[in-house]
């Protein structure tokens, strides 16, 4: 009876640390997936601002000198 329970513990404990092992490689692929993703979309609002950005001093440096102008006229 006690060498049946030895083997069955060990096959349960191998079985335990082979699912940890299995679980901890398949959440750390989701992280960087996860990491990846987020990354992703952040770069792209960043482009997105930067490209915002840009056009309104674009659009401030163009309206700049006509109300320079508009100041001389007056």
């Amino acid at each position: 009876m006690g060498y049946a329970l030895r083997v069955r513990l060990a096959s349960f404990f191998t079985g335990a640390a082979i699912a940890s092992a299995a679980g901890l490689y398949y959440l750390q692929k989701d992280y960087a997936i996860a990491h990846h993703a987020i990354s992703q979309q952040m770069d792209n609002f960043y482009k997105s601002l930067d490209e915002r950005v840009s056009t309104l001093e674009k659009l401030k440096t163009g309206e700049a000198p006509k109300a320079v102008e508009a100041a001389d006229s007056a």
